[in-house]
């Protein structure tokens, strides 16, 4: 999208937003990333967030705007990497395709040794790292500082045979020596990917962890009163009533106020009412993965198995003629349950689990 062309419908939902004009919030995690970058030794980044929280976004925007927030912009290089994208595979085509991204910056083929360190045709780490040093040995006035911007990260471990703790020493080791930052976005810290897949190097105590939230609702407000809140004398897309009706939908998450904001657009472009608004954000928000407590079909099927199913399995000694409430035939069914998983594992015999939920349900019963 060309970044000086506001569209009718301002609203982005399943995407990476490319035109800053469109980009609202975050301030303080864009100014952290910033700060840690020209500080006296620069620190690496991890930033962490659930699905559509807006990572992408972020660390795209950062890479477009990254000049606007330091002082001295001739000090630095910044690329912008998806490696889901360029199908990350080995550990050559990684080397390779950060390669590519710094040759294609002004600063970078403007220094001649760096251009010929970079125009290799394939790499392993050493040649990586000698490319990379050479960064950091210019003159004083020609000194850069790369910083990668990593996104989809995690990508690298689905194949651990190539991406090994070797490769991550290597990336640490310039990292230590102020050569090189990244700014990694994944789901969940590093360390913890470090952890599922048996990673030893300290590559994964990354310097500092950004958690990217829900937005503020300064930040809220500033996004359904796109394009005003970032183009200069621009109007709403939305009237008031259209914000308010989006804000009930989105709440504080930044894809589903993006996904209310688009429908109710949509809506009125189309001539369309509010009741078809809610249907179509009902069937669309399903994309958005609700982990944890905030999934209902989670709660669910928690609630069922820790409460509905213990009740029916105490219920069956209705079958004997015997009245209870559900508190009591949820104990029963807790001890019945618990008693089959001794049994499965070998603890106890049948004939003593059997006797050990007769013995209870008489004295339950009064029995």
């Amino acid at each position: 999208m060309n970044p000086g062309v506001v569209p009718s419908n301002p609203f982005v939902a399943g995407g990476m937003l490319d035109n800053p004009q469109l980009f609202v919030g975050r301030k303080e995690e864009l100014h952290a990333i910033a700060s840690r970058m020209s500080g006296a030794q620069p620190t690496s980044v991890n930033v962490v967030g659930e699905k559509r929280i807006g990572k992408s976004s972020l660390l795209y925007h950062f890479f477009q705007t990254w000049e606007q927030r330091v002082q001295d912009p001739s000090r630095y290089v910044v690329i912008y990497l998806s490696l889901q994208s360029v199908q990350c595979q080995r550990e050559e085509d990684f080397y390779l395709a950060v390669a590519q991204e710094l040759l294609s910056r002004p600063a970078v083929r403007a220094i001649p040794s760096l251009t010929t360190a970079l125009q290799l045709k394939s790499f392993d780490g050493l040649a990586f790292s000698a490319a990379i040093a050479l960064f950091k040995n210019q003159n004083q006035n020609q000194k850069l500082l790369p910083v990668l911007c990593l996104d989809d990260f995690k990508t690298l471990f689905q194949n651990k045979s190539e991406f090994d703790d070797g490769f991550y020493d290597n990336l640490r080791s310039l990292m230590d020596s102020s050569s090189l930052m990244l700014v990694v976005a994944s789901q969940k810290e590093l360390d913890f990917y470090a952890r599922r897949h048996q990673l030893t190097s300290t590559f994964f105590n990354l310097g500092h962890v950004l958690k990217l939230r829900e937005l503020s609702e300064e930040e809220v407000t500033e996004l359904v009163r796109l394009p005003s809140s970032t183009v200069p004398y621009a109007q709403p897309a939305l009237s008031m009533d259209e914000q308010k009706l989006t804000r009930q939908l989105g709440g504080r998450h930044p894809f589903l106020l993006q996904l209310a904001g688009m429908l109710v657009c949509q809506a009125r472009q189309q001539g369309k009412d509010e009741n078809w608004v809610k249907t179509r954000f009902k069937e669309q928000s399903r994309r958005l993965p609700r982990a944890g407590l905030g999934s209902r079909r989670w709660w669910r099927s928690l609630r069922w198995l820790v409460w509905n199913f213990p009740i029916r399995i105490g219920s069956v000694v209705k079958s004997i003629g015997v009245s209870m409430d559900n508190i009591t035939a949820w104990i029963i069914g807790v001890v019945v349950v618990f008693a089959f998983i001794l049994v499965v594992f070998g603890l106890v015999t049948h004939s003593e689990a059997w006797q050990w939920i007769k013995n209870l349900v008489d004295k339950v019963l009064g029995e």
